[in-house]
């Protein structure tokens, strides 16, 4: 039996630094990530771990609006509110202490008229298959509490 093997897909950014303030460049797009002014950074755009979590945001709704296509669902949007608990003394140095969130909330008010089954039924297949939900989701130590309800 011939196993098939899909090619994979890299995806790639480049970045040029200044202290703490990170010029991102993915293909034809630029940003930036930073620090407020009070951490040393000119604010010229959202924290590191703030882009993390807009990444989970910008991740879960692409894969949403794939399977509401697949779905024959109706999805006008979702709003996403996502948060991120991290005891800060991890990232200063303090060993017992780990340096990444220990849980992360994510509310997702989806905007449809379809039934709270079906909304159910698209949250459990768009986290299934999100990437960076999944990419946080198998450390197997951050706790995620993830709730969809419609708007």
């Amino acid at each position: 039996e011939e196993e098939l093997i899909m090619a994979l897909v890299n995806f790639k950014i480049e970045s040029t630094s200044q202290k703490v303030t990170t010029e991102v460049k993915a293909g034809a797009h630029k940003f930036f990530i930073d620090e407020p002014t009070n951490l040393g950074g000119n604010d010229k755009g959202a924290n590191p771990l703030n882009t993390l979590l807009g990444s989970l945001a910008g991740c879960e709704n692409a894969i949403a609006n794939m399977v509401a296509k697949e779905m024959k669902f109706n999805l006008n949007g979702i709003d996403f509110k996502i948060e991120g608990a991290l005891d800060p003394r991890g990232l200063r140095g303090d060993a017992s202490v780990k340096q990444y969130f220990q849980s992360i909330t994510i509310e997702a008010l989806v905007d449809s008229d379809e039934s709270d089954e079906k909304i159910l039924e698209l949250k459990e297949k768009t986290d299934s298959r999100c990437p960076v939900f999944n990419i946080l989701k198998d450390t197997n130590f951050i706790k995620i509490q993830s709730t969809w309800r419609r708007k």
